[in-house]
């Protein structure tokens, strides 16, 4: 009887647990369906892509392209920099904060302009003022995209107008904001403004600048970056938000008016589903290394491992691979192995192994050692008597350089 009454609490408390094992699997949530023809949600600390669609073809990026603009401007100019408009930006299409020949306004004051207001007269004066003609300043966009590992990129111009061949990825326009949000201070604080004010020469009132991401206003923790619009691009977004110490960026293109919903879909999907693991921590000792020639070494961790995983999903295992035969002389910091993590059969990343200590190798250990030995055996009692007769003959000339009467004394 009892045993019938443990085997049914059992079979209840199983039963349970099943039921939660699915009520959970199910609580994960599948991707949102969006109407851009391509998008993407990545994370800003790893880099690793939470979902995407069409995430490497190429389109019409619109004002997103001005992203780009701001990371040169920041990296080549100086906020304070007076950017005197020249005749070309007056005559810019779409968007603008109405500059006119010969108005100066500061650097940031044209950055504050172009990434709030989208201006592409303001995007137009920062090229030619960087790089003498929008021409010389696209060209400085491609190298720079091309550094970041954005290599289905091009620009043409700073502003995103429709021009031929101006096309870039959601993935790469993930990159491009990566980088600025990583390397950029001043980029995190003005793609995260949502008003500002800048002078208006000629006027009696100042700019108003209102940022036309959305986002800012109505999604938690939204922090950029940047819209656009051009009758081919389309809508285009590319968003960042934060939430518990984690940022993502979101990036759809060419779609409809419903960039913004989109764009928070896709962000909920990548808080609410995925989560940040670190592994490892920067220096942790894994293992202790004989070495040829020379003392063991320790072998760290290169760096901390972080990695972003699905919740809920299969447990995570790693595995170190070292060298088979380390030689002496080895540097401290030299990588001698390195670990992978897989969750299931996906590999998740990996970080190097490399010496904590320099060893050095032991001098008995070098063949010249051998040959030198012998030879210095053999002439180091020669060395010695001869510094032993040339001390009894100074001490012998010492005694006779005394004068007889102090010898005798």
């Amino acid at each position: 009887m009892k045993s019938a009454k443990i085997a049914a609490v059992i079979l209840i408390l199983f039963s349970f647990l099943a039921n939660t094992a699915v009520a959970t699997a199910s609580e994960i949530q599948s991707p949102p369906e969006i109407a851009g023809e391509a998008g993407i949600v990545m994370d800003v600390e790893t880099g690793r892509v939470l979902y995407e669609k069409n995430a490497h073809l190429k389109l019409e990026p619109a004002s997103t392209t001005k992203i780009m603009t701001a990371i040169l401007a920041l990296e080549k100019g100086d906020l304070s920099d007076i950017v005197t408009t020249g005749k070309n930006p007056t005559l810019v299409d779409g968007t603008r904060i109405y500059l006119e020949e010969g108005e100066t306004l500061t650097l940031e004051q044209m950055l504050y302009a172009m990434m709030l207001n989208s201006a592409n007269d303001a995007a137009v004066a920062i090229a030619e003022h960087m790089a003498g003609s929008v021409e010389s300043f696209a060209a400085m966009m491609n190298e720079k995209a091309r550094e970041i590992g954005a290599k289905d990129t091009n620009f043409v111009n700073p502003d995103g107008l429709p021009a031929a061949g101006h096309l870039t990825t959601a993935y790469d326009l993930a990159l491009i904001s990566r980088y600025a949000l990583l390397n950029l201070p001043e980029f995190r604080k003005i793609v995260a403004t949502k008003t500002a004010v800048i002078p208006w020469q000629g006027q009696e009132w100042d700019r108003q600048l209102i940022n036309l991401n959305k986002l800012l206003w109505n999604y938690e923790g939204a922090d950029g970056i940047k819209t656009g619009y051009t009758s081919t691009a389309g809508s285009t977004i590319v968003a960042s938000a934060t939430r518990n110490g984690r940022q993502l960026i979101a990036v759809i293109l060419k779609s409809n008016g419903t960039t913004s919903k989109d764009c928070s879909a896709l962000l909920d999907y990548g808080f609410n589903n995925f989560e940040r693991k670190s592994l490892l921590k920067s220096n942790s000792v894994i293992a202790e290394k004989s070495v040829t020639y020379g003392s063991p070494v320790k072998l760290v961790t290169e760096k901390e491992f972080v990695t972003i995983v699905p919740k809920n999903n299969l447990p995570i295992t790693k595995k170190a691979y070292i060298a088979d035969n380390i030689d002496a002389p080895v540097k401290k910091g030299d990588i001698l192995g390195h670990v992978i993590f897989y969750q299931g059969c996906t590999v998740l990343g990996s970080v190097n192994l490399v010496a904590a200590n320099t060893v050095k190798r032991k001098v008995y250990t070098y063949w010249w050692f051998w040959v030198i030995s012998p030879l210095f055996a053999a002439y180091a009692p020669y060395r010695i008597s001869i510094g032993v007769k040339r001390y009894r003959r100074s001490r012998l000339r010492k005694a006779q350089a005394i004068s007889p009467a102090k010898r005798y004394k």
